[in-house]
């Protein structure tokens, strides 16, 4: 039987008194049905919602039938229903591939459930930190049609024993009572390996907590789960999820692929996104993202078209100097490290101009020497031409 699932749901809704769950599933079926053509169907379904009374529909507006922590009255989960045309995702195509199919093996629940093949919806990403997992996750729900509720860690861990346990229970049975897909983000605060001494046994409660959570959800509710530290997590929590994504760092080919989604119609014809690739070698997705708009911003503020290629050049470096922990705390150290990683894109009087110095001072700045007199006072009659906003 088609869609047997949300049947499932409507009638498990009706038995517990559940208005709300019973309407949202049957709210779900009536596009699932719009979807395969079943227009007729579909039209009686939602003949029979219009008739339910609205108060009994209210509570379930937008924030306010979210759980809430009872320490800090802070809802624990934060909703959204993402739109595909707002999602700009470029993943690696094996990453891709995997995701497209736990999208398509969640829409056919019921043609596998009846072959035997009954796997629960649960997918964990890992990876760096701005390689893609939350967007990734925002992209299945959109796929799917369905809200995200992501957990928010800040509030569901409570000071009170005991309370962040029954913070996730409230999180798991809101999540089992509507269509959604629950995001666990930040995943390791949660599940962290109970192997570690240094962990009091208050997190280790948290961490059993979590596992029977998952187990009791029904296999149909949707769970996706990131970490940026996968060596840390619980040995037990990776056996609760049959589907796996690993979001590495782009190489150099996805790189040039997101500087070009990025750049977009500010891109400039003297700096093509392969060199630009070649030059952010290490970057997450979202640090060459961060760069871009960055550069777009100063070309908007200036009223130019396209970036200005020594200005996104600068701002790429300024990217690396933060990645990699160098702290640039003044012009000549500006100059020497920029100078140093990209001297074939940098030369000393594209630098001079941009900065709005004389050669020689920009060579002695390159050169890790001090600069004398006023800072920032142009050479006799010298003039910058690339203004920095």
């Amino acid at each position: 039987m088609d869609h047997l699932n949300e049947v499932l749901k409507i009638l498990e809704g009706a038995l517990q008194h559940n208005v709300r769950k019973a309407a949202d599933y049957a709210g779900l079926l009536a596009e699932k049905l719009e979807s395969d053509g079943e227009m007729r169907q579909a039209g009686m379904l939602r003949q029979k919602l219009a008739r339910v009374p609205a108060q009994t529909l209210a509570p379930v507006s937008l924030q306010h039938s979210l759980p809430v922590d009872s320490e800090s009255q802070l809802h624990t989960l934060d909703e959204e229903l993402p739109a595909r045309a707002d999602i700009a995702l470029v993943l690696p195509e094996n990453a891709a591939e995997r995701i497209e199919e736990f999208v398509q093996s969640t829409r056919a629940t019921e043609k596998l459930a009846a072959a035997g093949i009954r796997h629960p919806a649960r997918l964990l990403f890992s990876g760096p930190p701005g390689c893609g997992k939350t967007q990734a996750a925002r992209l299945i729900a959109a796929e799917l049609g369905l809200p995200l509720l992501t957990v928010r860690c800040d509030t569901l861990v409570s000071s009170l024993l005991g309370q962040t346990s029954r913070n996730l229970r409230r999180v798991f049975e809101h999540a089992e009572n509507r269509p959604c897909v629950l995001f666990l983000d930040e995943f390791d605060a949660l599940a962290k390996t109970r192997s570690d001494e240094r962990e009091v046994g208050e997190l280790q409660r948290i961490v059993i907590s979590l596992l029977q959570n998952i187990d009791a959800l029904a296999p149909e509710t949707l769970l996706l789960a990131a970490t940026n530290h996968a060596e840390l997590l619980d040995r037990a929590v990776w056996r609760r999820f049959a589907w796996r994504v690993e979001l590495s760092l782009p190489d150099v080919n996805l790189r040039a692929h997101i500087w070009a989604m990025k750049l977009g119609q500010y891109a400039h014809t003297d700096l093509s996104s392969a060199t630009l690739a070649e030059l952010s070698a290490g970057l997450s997705g979202a640090a060459i993202e961060h760069a871009a708009h960055d550069a777009i911003r100063a070309a908007i503020l200036r009223g130019n078209d396209t970036i200005q290629p020594i200005d996104l050049l600068r701002r790429l470096g300024l990217v690396i100097a933060m990645h990699n922990g160098i702290q640039l705390d003044s012009r000549e150290k500006e100059i020497e490290f920029l100078r140093n990683w990209a001297p074939r894109w940098l030369a000393l009087r594209k630098l001079a101009d941009y900065y709005g110095i004389s050669v020689r001072q920009t060579n002695k700045a390159a050169s890790g020497g001090q600069h004398e007199g006023q800072e920032g006072t142009p050479d006799s009659g010298r003039r910058p031409t690339g203004k920095r906003p």
